[in-house]
């Protein structure tokens, strides 16, 4: 009998591996795009777009095309300087070559080549080519059309054309033929390997397009193409003259309070730098750096707030420096001048960030050359010295502006800051609103609204609130529910549509109140998660349009003050059937969900030999259902459906909010009109 092997229990320089080139973005991809789902392969997407805009902003370039083929692969296109295609003396290598097998090479760290750029780390375009099962490099330059193919970052030719085409191993450039004279720029198209990618993972084309769009008003004058040859040709061009100011006049939704108020500086700062001497070694050195501003912001009447940041053109989603220096001297900046214009009182609390942010609208935008990026996400910046230029920007000009404003402005100005103050009064309001209210401890519970039909378990991530619709249903709800868990808060028809009212006007509704004081956690941005008092709620509402329309009310509402219980996936809506099919004789159910599948339950039935009892049930309301059928339907865990509400885009998901339930009928009826034709006729329940 063998004996088993005895597992090594030692660490020594034995267990130690090295990866070599392109095999450490390989092993760890999410270093280097974030994810391997869509996001990440849209990442790849951006990481060729950034470079070919780089071009466009060094003066090169007036043209970039984005494609998405049929065969699942994407092309860049440019009509730049082209990647340099002569002999790199060190490495023996093309430039091509060389800035797609290795990783931090590329003609954006000596800054003689690109003054200010969106690809710094020299990684972009060699991780997108160690991540795809081929890509494939043209450049025009110096009058010929040079090529090369690659295979997971491994330079060869292809025998055929797709992904799974056979491959042989080959360096160097080939010559295919000859440009048209004057003609340069580069074209790359890569097949993402699904062997690194999750299975299904696709880019969603409106992340594109939006990517395209905002690229386009923050490069005035460049043209930006998004072709999908997916489905037929559609292309769409972008572009724009009117820079950040035209951009945020189209990010902006509601009435505006003031006019675009343009903020632009520029800032020298010192950072000390690693330089390599004549010897080859690094040493640390102090270089002048000139970091140039662009900020434009508007104040709407609205209430929501959306803050967009950018570096050399690269979106910073997750903020940074650049915009700890906007925010810090915005609040300082106003403070000053509410206090300067008496619009508050001396003894009146100071207005935070949030007070200034309700109803913003801005875009912050800067240029510098290297640029500290938290990770090759570029999602964050990191200079410290941003934090500062900024800010004396901000203070200076935002100062000048709302106590000597320009011509036809001077009421925009006073507009602003009475807005702001009351944003703050208000707040103030709803925290003492809410820490009256809210149920601290069990022993309070008696302060919670008498129609809540409370669960009595203390174990939160188990406990579900029904939030159901109508007093007819609540009864049968009642006897359905399993009571250890499961809290029922009935709601009376309609609540106010909070994307048209105001925060007062919203916690003076009765339904909208009671909601949140039994969820437990406050509004608005002072919500707390924690203090939440359940792990699910659910929205339990009539299978028709009535209750449709009360779903997507209560939504609106979750939406603006309660969306880290969105963003959290806590919230979900119920799915209550539409039929109940009996077979004649042995009294069989059968609950089906919609009119497809209900007929396909009925021809599965007769196909068995056996005849379906009619009338066909039809549920239009909860209420219709005994206690029972509900249960096991709808609410007992071992056999009900529920449908998560989750968010993968917040920005889309407000500017969705907006055009269905916001002020502005003219969108919505576009938007209707426009999808009627897609409308199945058979869904309207009339």
């Amino acid at each position: 009998m063998a004996r088993a092997k005895t597992p090594k229990t030692g660490y020594d320089a034995s267990d130690i591996q090295v990866l070599e080139g392109l095999d450490a973005v390989r092993k760890r991809p999410g270093m280097y795009i974030g994810s391997t789902d869509g996001r990440g392969m849209a990442h790849c997407l951006w990481e060729l777009l950034d470079n070919a805009v780089d071009e466009a902003i060094a003066g090169y370039s007036k043209n970039v095309e984005a494609i998405l083929h049929p065969d699942g692969s994407f092309e860049v296109k440019d009509d730049g300087r082209g990647i340099p295609v002569d002999i790199e003396t060190k490495s023996k290598l093309t430039g091509v070559e060389l800035v797609m097998t290795k990783l931090h090479a590329g003609g954006k760290f000596g800054g003689s080549s690109y003054s200010t750029s969106g690809g710094l780390h020299g990684v972009g375009a060699s991780v997108v080519n160690a991540l795809s099962a081929r890509m494939e490099v043209e450049v025009d330059r110096d009058g010929k059309i040079h090529r090369i193919d690659f295979r997971r970052g491994v330079p060869g030719t292809f025998a055929g054309k797709g992904a799974d085409a056979s491959f042989t191993k080959k360096g160097g450039l080939r010559i295919e033929g000859k440009a048209p004279k004057g003609v340069t720029g580069t074209r790359v198209r890569f097949w993402p390997d699904m062997q690194i990618f999750t299975p299904g993972s696709e880019i969603d084309i409106q992340l594109l397009h939006d990517r395209a769009r905002q690229t386009a008003f923050l490069v005035s004058g460049l043209n930006i193409k998004v072709t999908d040859l997916r489905n037929g040709k559609e292309s769409v061009n972008y572009k724009f003259s009117g820079g950040i100011t035209e951009y945020v006049e189209h990010l902006a939704t509601d009435d505006p309070v003031t006019r675009v108020i343009r903020l632009d500086g520029v800032g020298n700062f010192q950072e000390t730098v690693p330089v390599m001497d004549a010897n080859g070694h690094m040493t640390p050195k102090e270089v002048d750096r000139e970091m140039q501003v662009e900020i434009a912001l508007r104040w709407g009447v609205g209430y929501d707030s959306d803050l967009r940041s950018f570096v050399n053109v690269v979106s910073t989603p997750k903020g940074g420096t650049h915009v700890q220096g906007f925010e810090r001297a915005i609040v300082k900046t106003i403070n000053e001048q509410l206090k300067q214009q008496k619009i508050v009182k001396p003894s009146e609390d100071s207005v935070i960030k949030d007070d200034i942010l309700e109803g913003l609208v801005a875009v912050i935008s800067v240029r510098v050359p290297e640029p500290q990026f938290e990770g090759q996400t570029k999602e964050i910046l990191g200079t410290p010295a941003a934090v500062r230029v900024v800010g004396n920007v901000v203070s200076k000009q935002l100062a000048i502006w709302l106590s000597e404003p320009p011509r036809g402005a001077k009421n925009e100005a006073k507009g602003v800051l009475e807005k702001i103050a009351n944003a703050a009064r208000a707040r103030i309001a709803a925290r003492t609103h809410r820490d009256v209210q809210r149920k601290k401890t069990a022993v309070e519970s008696s302060a919670l609204p008498a129609k809540l039909v409370d669960c009595r378990s203390k174990d939160i991530e188990r406990n579900e609130l029904f939030i159901v619709e109508g007093e007819s249903a609540l009864g049968t709800a009642k006897l359905a529910r399993d009571s250890e868990f499961q809290a029922l808060l009935p709601i009376r028809g309609k609540i106010l549509n909070v994307q048209k009212a105001s925060f007062a006007d919203m916690l003076k509704n009765a339904e909208c109140a009671s909601i949140i004081q039994v969820i437990g956690g406050g509004s608005a941005r002072e919500f707390d998660l924690e203090s939440v008092r359940y792990g699910k709620i659910i929205i339990m509402t009539d299978a028709d349009v009535d209750g449709a329309h009360i779903r997507s009310l209560l939504l609106t509402l979750f939406h603006k003050y309660l969306r880290p219980l969105i963003e959290d996936g806590r919230v979900y809506a119920a799915m209550p059937p539409l039929h109940r099919i009996e077979t004649v004789g042995n009294k069989e159910f059968k609950y089906t969900y919609s009119d497809q599948e209900m007929k396909a339950a009925i021809a599965a039935i007769e196909k068995a030999g056996k005849r379906v009892k009619e009338p066909i049930q039809r549920y239009k309301g909860l209420g219709e259902m005994d206690a029972v059928q509900l249960r096991d339907t709808t609410m007992s865990t071992a056999s009900r459906g529920l449908r998560r509400v989750t968010v993968q885009d917040a920005a889309r998901m407000a500017e969705m909010f907006e055009l269905l339930m916001g002020s502005d009928v003219a969108p919505r009826k576009d938007f209707i009109v426009a999808a009627a034709r897609s409308l199945d006729r058979d869904r309207i329940d009339a």
